[in-house]
């Protein structure tokens, strides 16, 4: 990736450099052989301007700010206006002008979508519980006691009630059974007062093609978009389905940030030796699971029926998150389970489509 994004920045100088004939011929500051027409001396400073912009652009490119693309977008189009009036002589920059604008686009995509990120984490709704509560052996007195022995596990007992999280991911997922794995590194945040969460990814698909997707959830409302390029959306969904989806993948990630098991939406049963079930509720909406766990009180898996969407329907499925029992580690004297996979049960087989990895993990802003 990274030399793609070189000959990029080199394609763009080249074409930059490459006005400056121009202005020379118009100023007459070289004798430029390959130029026949009559350049003058507006025409001139309006090559050499040009230039400074693609120039400008592709230092901007190189040091990986987003807004590169508010350069290459008026150098494009005073290129191909020169180029315009000067066919005879310049016709052939149309072809470069043709791949910056191209990938002008792509750039202008992906800085429109983090923006929106941007804008929707800025205005996301952290609630606090105005009482820092520390997690206390009575506040778990009634749950059940493999739960009690999981949040002993965790070491969250006598500590800080955890109210917000902030995490990155890195991982590898397939977007159909029997699809290769792509790679990808995601970001999250969730509150857990009012809960809900934002997780961002870049999708590594192949050389110069990504996927990026953003997931939400808040105010007990889902919402998937997912585009190509940052600019084609290949899924945008929201609704009922998407909504206890949203709901049960809150409910399936409080195992990493366990003191959220006390909470008044939160509602425990035991479920047999060493499972108990998970009974979540936030405004009409409900959504269970089970939480598998070993004898040491470690998680090992979450099974709840979840709506699976294929073509244009969605069906109830079994979905399974499975932890890696080697995985797990402490982040901030907590200890979760850092990595594990991702599975459909459906009825032509199990589909695990992602398999990922915690790398760092904050807690109410630490």
């Amino acid at each position: 990736m990274q030399l793609i994004r070189i000959a990029f920045a080199f394609i763009i100088i080249i074409h930059g450099l490459i006005h400056m004939m121009g202005f020379m011929r118009a100023f007459k500051l070289a004798t430029i052989s390959r130029l026949s027409q009559t350049v003058s001396k507006a025409a001139g400073v309006l090559w050499l301007f040009t230039a400074l912009l693609f120039v400008t652009a592709s230092v901007i490119f190189l040091i990986k700010k987003e807004w590169w693309w508010f350069f290459t977008v008026p150098a494009v189009l005073l290129s191909q206006i020169l180029i315009i009036f000067y066919w005879r002589d310049a016709r052939f920059g149309t072809i470069a002008n043709v791949i910056i604008l191209v990938s002008t686009m792509v750039g202008f995509g992906r800085w429109q979508f983090n923006t929106m990120v941007k804008k929707e984490l800025r205005t996301y709704n952290i609630v606090m519980d105005p009482e820092e509560n520390i997690l206390t052996h009575e506040m778990i007195d009634t749950l059940p006691p493999i739960v009690q022995k999981w949040l002993h596990r965790a070491n969250v007992i006598d500590r800080e009630m955890i109210q917000t999280v902030y995490l990155k991911q890195t991982g590898n997922m397939r977007t159909s059974p029997g699809s290769r794995w792509i790679p990808f590194t995601a970001e999250q945040w969730f509150k857990t007062y009012a809960p809900g969460f934002i997780w961002t990814a870049d999708v590594k698909a192949a050389p110069g093609i990504y996927l990026q997707g953003r997931d939400k959830y808040e105010n007990g409302e889902g919402h998937m978009l997912i585009k190509l390029l940052s600019l084609f959306a290949i899924a945008d969904e929201s609704g009922v389905e998407t909504d206890q989806g949203s709901m049960l993948r809150y409910l399936a990630e409080i195992i990493w940030f366990p003191s959220v098991a006390v909470s008044d939406y939160i509602r425990w049963e035991q479920a047999g030796p060493g499972t108990a079930k998970a009974i979540m509720t936030c405004g009409d909406i409900t959504a269970s699971g089970l939480f598998k766990f070993n004898a040491e009180g470690d998680i090992i898996s979450f099974e709840a029926m979840r709506y699976y969407t294929v073509g244009n329907g969605a069906t109830l499925e079994k979905w399974i998150i499975q932890t890696d029992p080697g995985g797990y580690r402490e982040f901030n004297g907590v200890r979760i389970p850092a990595s594990g996979t991702v599975t459909w049960r459906l009825e032509d087989g199990d589909y695990t489509w992602l398999k990922l990895e915690i790398k760092e993990i904050c807690y109410n802003g630490m």
